[in-house]
């Protein structure tokens, strides 16, 4: 597979910030990454993000190209975009993301089971950081 380099490093201080906003934070990983050949330029991306009881994440913007389609794996996960209310999801349902949106919410919704999500990112090739 064809890797283009990518802010590991920014992942993991995500985890970190995301430790200090919440009970425990959440595990981000990159999972694939890889150009899309038949357009130029973009890239798709996947990202697994894992929720311990009770964890969240920090509000956050992702790269301004990236359009995101997250799906829930295991659990629920408690999710806001953009103005939306948060609302709860469970496994298998999904949302997506547009260019430039706020994700204000993002956490398990459960505080004694963990959750999962699977983020898949459509991004410009020459954005490194997520």
């Amino acid at each position: 597979m064809n890797r283009l380099p990518i802010s590991l490093a920014a992942l993991g201080l995500f985890a970190a910030a995301a430790s200090a906003h919440g009970p425990a934070g959440a595990d981000i990983k990159l999972s694939f990454d890889a150009p899309i050949p038949n357009i130029p330029g973009k890239s798709l991306r996947t990202v697994t993000v894992a929720y311990p009881p009770g964890g969240t994440t920090p509000a956050h913007r992702h790269a301004p190209s990236a359009y995101i389609y997250a799906i829930v794996l295991d659990g629920e996960i408690r999710s806001g975009v953009a103005g939306q209310p948060a609302r709860v999801y469970k496994v298998g349902e999904s949302w997506t993301e547009n260019p430039g949106d706020h994700h204000v919410v993002s956490e398990n919704a459960s505080k004694t089971r963990p959750a999962k999500l699977l983020a898949v990112f459509v991004v410009d090739s020459k954005d490194t950081e997520l």
